[in-house]
């Protein structure tokens, strides 16, 4: 009675810090003792096994997120726990390989699906985009946008693809006579090839970046934004009642990013509606209508193009920069990819992104250079529904968040013989030391009704791009770049350090003498 009695005596501000004092002491008790003990013990996730740290808190997910190198703690906790890893307080790590269907797969109409994670998206109107829409305007958004990336249209698209090839290959050719043999930064040329053609397919135009030898600058602000958003999505995940505060700081930063990002975005949209409409790019796919009349309107158009960009260009590049890395790594393949290049090719004018097909063996080594490094390396966690949803025999909880993620699923003994080893020969079928491996955990490009639309041309950019530069240059990788790809950070993407690769121009004379007799 005496604590209420001098509490009833105290001056309205004095009274004003008491009650402050008290409340952040209950918060301080309730995120540092009650909801941790919660989470440990009362939490319907309680019975999945993990770190126990991780179960209580956000905080060790954040902090191993943060460090860059999440995939790989991700396969040790599996390989700890197993197949199922409570890996955050509301999160699962799936690495079954069912889990893509059961995660991400088809269901009926009607049935609620397992959502993204809307945290990812705060802030973007990627609700308007194929990626992030709805499941409702999502069918619609692909039915339309499904024309720019089918077969028929890539071959319309192939002059447009092959000129910007023409040109790498070209580029390095004069960089190899004007700085004497001296290495070049694969990855950069990498990322110049595929910004560019990315960049014409969906505007028009390219963004220069071969012309020009080096990255446009709206380049360099896409590669800070992805970097950023990433955290911030860890950051809001930890602590939603920190988002004002997370906001104020790193969301202000973001914002002028994207602003910068999305006023380029509608400035070349815009130069690209004003011009003729009768090219096979993007624009002209996504201003059909579909089947029953669809269109898009001025914001779709926007934000689907913002989204071809950053989908369609790092991440090839990525795939290329690893690829050409482990080659170099592995001289007894890229032997194997070379006899196969000449024994199919006697010109270079052979080589486009149909014929490439025939080259099996360079198939089989993408596959394997994806698994090794998907370029997509992490999870997009997926949100079970009101009530709950039947996963790979057992029943989720509602409101949990579920991970399936692309690297320990791909790096599991239990998945794949000789998991950490470079081995083509896997994926042609016929070697019996892979003949148990489950292929079908391996979805570098997601699976089911929202996976990559640009998956054909992804790879026949990919193989047509290597099969040019295999055929017009010996290569050799620079001195200090053998454990290149070790240690290399993740946030999203990988952060790649430049990869420098010597460049020997091959003549007619060379190519005869690699030919078969």
């Amino acid at each position: 009675m005496t604590n209420l009695k001098q509490l009833g005596d105290m001056k309205p501000a004095h009274l004003g810090l008491a009650l402050m004092g008290a409340a952040a002491s209950f918060g301080i008790v309730y995120f540092i003792v009650l909801r941790p003990l919660y989470n440990l013990f009362l939490h319907p996730l309680r019975k999945y096994p993990g770190p126990k740290l991780w179960a209580a808190s956000r905080l060790p997910y954040l902090r191993n997120w943060l460090g860059g190198h999440a995939p790989q703690t991700i396969l040790e906790l599996h390989h700890r726990y197993g197949d199922v890893v409570r890996v955050a307080p509301d999160e699962l790590s799936l690495l079954r390989p069912d889990a893509w269907k059961e995660v991400m797969g088809y269901i009926p109409r009607g049935v609620l699906e397992n959502e993204k994670d809307p945290l990812i998206f705060k802030g973007l109107n990627v609700d308007q985009s194929v990626i992030g829409a709805p499941r409702d305007k999502h069918r619609a958004l692909r039915s339309v946008l499904s024309h720019g990336f089918s077969a028929s249209r890539m071959i319309e698209q192939q002059p447009i693809i092959m000129r910007y090839i023409d040109l790498l290959v070209e580029r390095l050719r004069e960089k190899s006579k004007t700085e004497k043999g001296a290495a070049q930064n694969m990855v950069l040329w990498y990322n110049y090839a595929t910004f560019d053609i990315i960049g014409d397919l969906s505007f028009g135009e390219s963004f220069g970046c071969l012309e020009s030898s080096s990255l446009h600058p709206w380049v360099a602000v896409v590669f800070q934004w992805l970097k950023l958003n990433a955290h911030m999505v860890q950051y809001r995940r930890t602590a939603p009642w920190l988002l004002d505060i997370v906001d104020s700081i790193l969301g202000r930063m973001a914002t002028e990013q994207v602003k910068e990002h999305m006023g380029y975005v509608r400035s070349k949209l815009t130069k690209r509606l004003n011009s003729v409409t009768d090219r096979p790019d993007f624009v002209d796919s996504m201003l059909r209508t579909d089947k029953a009349g669809l269109s898009l309107t001025r914001q779709q158009l926007e934000e689907n193009a913002n989204l071809f960009i950053v989908a369609g260009s790092e991440t090839t590049a990525t795939t290329l920069s690893f690829t050409s890395w482990l080659l170099l790594k592995h001289p007894e393949i890229m032997q194997k990819v070379t006899d196969e290049l000449f024994a199919t090719f006697s010109r270079e004018d052979e080589i486009d992104l149909s014929s490439v097909n025939q080259l099996k063996y360079m198939i089989a080594m993408f596959e394997e250079s994806l698994r090794l490094f998907p370029p997509v390396p992490v999870t997009v966690p997926r949100i079970t529904p009101p009530g709950g949803r039947q996963i790979c025999g057992d029943h989720i909880p509602e409101n949990t968040k579920l991970g399936v993620w692309h690297y320990p699923m791909y790096h599991h003994a239990d998945h794949f013989a000789q998991p950490e080893g470079f081995h083509p020969e896997r994926w042609l079928g016929d070697d019996p030391r892979f003949a148990h491996d489950h292929k079908e955990a391996f979805e570098p490009f997601s699976h089911g009704s929202r996976n990559c639309l640009g998956k054909n041309l992804a790879y026949a950019e990919m193989r047509t791009i290597m099969a040019r530069m295999l055929f017009n240059f010996d290569m050799r990788l620079a001195e200090g770049y053998e454990n290149w790809a070790e240690g290399m950070e993740i946030h999203n993407l990988y952060e790649k350090p430049p990869l420098f690769i010597h460049l020997t121009p091959r003549g007619e004379a060379d190519r005869a003498r690699m030919r078969p007799n």
